[in-house]
C-alpha cells in the first residue's frame, strides 16, 4: 500500500513515499481544497450540509455550547435538525471522556443534562457515543457529505466544535489558528469506511444513554466500491487507532484488509517518512514537538541542510512545554532551524495567537493536515485522522497562503527554501522588535528562544 501509483503531474515529484501500514492506500482522483482557520472551514462544510441530498455523518471530539456556524447559520444543533427535517440521514460520533480523561475539555457526552436537552429541543438526528481507552482521546474531527453518493464529500482536519475555534477580531480568525481540508473523490470513500467502523462498533452502543434519534440502533453498510474521481490530487487517509478498540476489519474497496483490533499508526509513519525523505524544506505547524525520536529525524534533515520552520503556540500547554523545550533545545544549534510562535501587536496589549494546526508541508511536494499532533497521545493512542496529499501545486499554494497569513508577505515568487529563509529573517526581526516593546515589522510570526520556551 506504500507504493504509489505512477501519476502524471501535477503528483510529481514523489519522493515522499506513502505508509504502508495503514488501513487506506494511496489514491489518485481527488479534489483537495485546503481550508485555513475557522471562519473560512466552518463556512464551506456549512454551504456543503445545506446543499447535501442524502446524509451528514460526522465525528465530535471537542464541543461547547457557545459554538455557532459563521454568517448567523445557527449552532450545530441547528444544523443538523434542519438536515434531518429535510429527510437527511443525520448521524454523529460524540466522544465520551472517561475518569482518565474528563479533565481534558467540554465535550457533548451523553450526560442526563445533554440528553434532556435533546429532548428539550426534539432533535431529530441520531448519535452515538464512543469512548477512548484510558486517557486517550477520540479526537477525529470529520465530516461527511452525502456517503456513498456521487457527490460524496470529507473534510478532516483540527478544528473543534468551540467558539474559540473561530476566535475573535484580529489575527485573521483571532486567538487561534488551526486547519482543515476538503477532500472529493476516492479517498472521501475512506473517510466513509472510518464512521462506518466506529459507528459500528461505538462503545456506548449497548448503554440505554448511548444512542440517540431514528437511526442510534442501526448498524451501517461497509463501502463496496470507491467514489468515482473528482481532480487531480493523490491523496491518503491515514490514522492513529488504539488497539483493542474496533474489530471488524472489512477492508476498504481496493486495499488490503487491516486488522484493526491490532491497532493503526499510520499517521506515525507517515511523519517519520516525510521527515526523512525532505531534502530541501520542512515546515510544520503543530501545537507542541516532545517526541524525541522525531526530533532526532529532524536534526538528520538539518545535518542534510533542510530549511526546517515549527510554527508552535507562542504560549504552550503546560503539559507539553517542558518535554518540548527539551527536543527543540537539540535542534537550535543549527542555522536552518526556526522555531516561532504567533504574537499579536495590539494598541494597549500583545497577545499569542494559539497555534491548534496539525499540518506539515515538505519540499513544496507533499502535505499533510489532520488530527493528529506531534505527542505521544495523539501518536500512539488517540483516535486521530490525517489526509496526506501528493500534489506540488496544491502544496506550493497552501505554503504560499499560510506565509501571507503569518508573514504579510506574498512568497509566490520564492521557492520553499527561499520562503523558509525570509520566515527566519522577519520572524526575528519581529522578535528584536517585540523584546524592545515596539510593533512587529511585518506578519506576526515571532521567533522564540528553544531556552526560554513557554
Amino acid at each position: 500500500m506504500g507504493v504509489l501509483p505512477d501519476p502524471s503531474p501535477p503528483y510529481l515529484p514523489r519522493h515522499v513515499p506513502a505508509a504502508l501500514s495503514g488501513a487506506y492506500p494511496a489514491r489518485p482522483g481527488n479534489f483537495v481544497r485546503p481550508l485555513v482557520d475557522g471562519v473560512p472551514a466552518f463556512r464551506r462544510i456549512a454551504a456543503a450540509i445545506a446543499a447535501a441530498r442524502h446524509s451528514v455523518w460526522l465525528t465530535v471530539a471537542f464541543y461547547a455550547d457557545d459554538f455557532r456556524f459563521p454568517d448567523n447559520a445557527g449552532t450545530l444543533f441547528d444544523v443538523l435538525d434542519r438536515a434531518a427535517a429535510r429527510g437527511l440521514d443525520v448521524r454523529a460520533l460524540f466522544w465520551r471522556p472517561n475518569a482518565e480523561s474528563a479533565h481534558y475539555g467540554r465535550a457533548f457526552a451523553g450526560t442526563p443534562a445533554d440528553l434532556a436537552r435533546l429532548r428539550d429541543c426534539s432533535a431529530r438526528f441520531s448519535i452515538r457515543w464512543d469512548q477512548a481507552h484510558a486517557a486517550f482521546c477520540q479526537h477525529q474531527k470529520s465530516w461527511l457529505i452525502d456517503a456513498g453518493r456521487p457527490g460524496e464529500t470529507a473534510f478532516v482536519g483540527g478544528i473543534n466544535l468551540t467558539a474559540m475555534a473561530l476566535g475573535s477580531p484580529g489575527h485573521r480568525d483571532g486567538g487561534r489558528h488551526d486547519l482543515y481540508v476538503e477532500v472529493a473523490g476516492p479517498s472521501a470513500t475512506d473517510v466513509r469506511h472510518n464512521f462506518v467502523q466506529r459507528w459500528n462498533e461505538a462503545s456506548e452502543r449497548e448503554k440505554p444513554d448511548g444512542i440517540w434519534g431514528p437511526h442510534g440502533k442501526s448498524a451501517l453498510a461497509f463501502p463496496t466500491r470507491a467514489s468515482e474521481p473528482r481532480g487531480a490530487s493523490l491523496v491518503q487517509i491515514q490514522r492513529t487507532v488504539h488497539p483493542g478498540r474496533y474489530t471488524d476489519s472489512t477492508a476498504a474497496p481496493n486495499a488490503s484488509r487491516h486488522d484493526i483490533s491490532a491497532g493503526e499508526r499510520s499517521c506515525l509513519e507517515q511523519y517519520e517518512r516525510a521527515i526523512e525523505a525532505a531534502r530541501s524544506s520542512i515546515y510544520i505547524e503543530n501545537q507542541a514537538l516532545p517526541i524525541p525520536s522525531l526530533a532526532r529525524k529532524l536534526d538528520s534533515a538539518l545535518r542534510r541542510g533542510v530549511e526546517v520552520v515549527l510554527l508552535v503556540p507562542a504560549e504552550p500547554e503546560t503539559a507539553v512545554r517542558d518535554l518540548t523545550r527539551a527536543t527543540v533545545e537539540s535542534l537550535a544549534p543549527y542555522d536552518n532551524f526556526t522555531l516561532a510562535g504567533l504574537i499579536l501587536s495590539e494598541a494597549t496589549a500583545r497577545r499569542a495567537v494559539y497555534v491548534h494546526a496539525k499540518t506539515m508541508l515538505v519540499d513544496d511536494a507533499w502535505a499533510t493536515i489532520g488530527s493528529c499532533n506531534l505527542h505521544a497521545n495523539s501518536l500512539t493512542g488517540n483516535t486521530e485522522m490525517n489526509a496526506s496529499i501528493w500534489d506540488a501545486e496544491l502544496t506550493r499554494a497552501l505554503r504560499c497562503e499560510l506565509l501571507a497569513e503569518h508573514l504579510g508577505r506574498d512568497t509566490s515568487g520564492l521557492d520553499d527554501r527561499s520562503a523558509l529563509r525570509l520566515f527566519r529573517a522577519l520572524a526575528d526581526a519581529n522578535r528584536k522588535n517585540h523584546s524592545a516593546g515596539q510593533p512587529t515589522c511585518q506578519g506576526n510570526a515571532v521567533r522564540l528562544a528553544p531556552g526560554d520556551y513557554g
